[in-house]
């Protein structure tokens, strides 16, 4: 016989969230067994004691959790996808039929705390990932990647400055009218750069002129023409223009981690100039991860658990057995 379901919503249910969630579930286990509580003392000093409440600050971190952990990046459509997930729900802690908090509350909270907070919270995640055995401090696998600026190749503008070195000298001049002292340069003296850069500079700029650009960054050929030396985009200073081999230059960071070989813990993160290479940076993030791995396994291993001679787990100096690989 064949079946038909039909649905008509009701007025009154009973529900109860926890009993929907695996308890093999990723988010139920997160719940379970991350205590984030914490943060409630680390943050207390970023509110006011009036006004309206804030979306608390744990329900903030495990959005940007559930966000890192689904790959989603914006704010709106992560709201969307924790209104329809009831895993998610439940490792939130609202239930099916609270109202959820506006995504420009996410935004605007992100703003308020500052980066040290995360950083704290990230050095607390380790904390419990070494006390668990996760982390053995001796191989660090170090890799790096371009993240995309939010700024276009097309609003790139030119380094021109506002005046030329002679009318900004006679300016100043002018204007404060000093005595010269008798170890002052002579008046003669100018401003220069070696021939070759004057040479690269002055082809630089008769490529530009015999191509002009109406929009910068149009196309792959015109391009070629940009440099961090002489274009910036003034909606993002901080980002740099980069390219990779057979792509596109593209304004861009320099995203580098360091990820723990033994059970592929990251054990570090970091963001730069797009404009720096691998080996430019290297050196500190060895130094930074060095130095959170002596801080967070010496007390562990040496104090905690102190060896013994019948145990198979290695016990490393990571003082002086540390080692990075590319």
């Amino acid at each position: 016989m064949q079946g038909r379901k039909d649905y008509t919503e009701k007025l009154f249910t009973s529900f109860q969230l926890s009993s929907r969630v695996p308890k093999e579930n990723l988010h139920r286990k997160l719940r379970e067994t991350h205590d984030l509580s914490f943060l409630y003392k680390d943050t207390k000093e970023l509110y006011g004691k009036t006004g309206n409440p804030s979306i608390d600050p744990v329900v903030f971190f495990k959005l940007l959790l559930t966000g890192y952990l689904e790959n989603i990046t914006s704010d709106r459509k992560l709201v969307e996808h924790w209104s329809m997930r009831m895993d998610v729900l439940y490792f939130l802690g609202f239930d099916i039929d609270e109202e959820l908090p506006w995504h420009s509350t996410f935004s605007r909270t992100r703003q308020l705390y500052p980066a040290s907070l995360f950083e704290n919270l990230f050095n607390k995640v380790f904390t419990l990932c070494v006390n668990s055995g996760m982390v053995s401090g001796h191989t660090q696998a170090v890799d790096s990647a371009p993240v995309k600026a939010n700024a276009s190749m097309e609003s790139v503008v030119l380094k021109i400055p506002t005046t030329s070195i002679d009318n900004h000298l006679k300016k100043v001049g002018e204007e404060n009218q000093e005595v010269k002292k008798q170890n002052d340069p002579p008046s003669s003296m100018q401003i220069t750069a070696p021939e070759h850069e004057l040479s690269r500079v002055k082809k630089r700029d008769q490529n530009l002129l015999d191509n002009p650009i109406g929009a910068p960054g149009a196309s792959h050929e015109k391009a070629q023409l940009l440099s961090n030396k002489t274009h910036y985009n003034p909606h993002d200073p901080d980002a740099r223009i980069s390219v990779k081999p057979r792509k596109a230059r593209k304004l861009n960071y320099h995203c580098s981690m360091g990820v723990d070989t033994a059970e592929g813990v990251i054990s570090h993160i970091q963001a730069d100039f797009a404009d720096g290479g691998d080996s430019q940076y290297l050196p500190s993030i060895g130094m930074q991860v060095q130095n959170r791995l002596k801080k967070k396994m010496s007390s562990f291993w040496f104090k905690e658990r102190p060896f013994e001679a019948n145990s198979d787990k290695k016990i490393l100096d990571i003082s002086s057995d540390f080692y990075v690989i590319l």
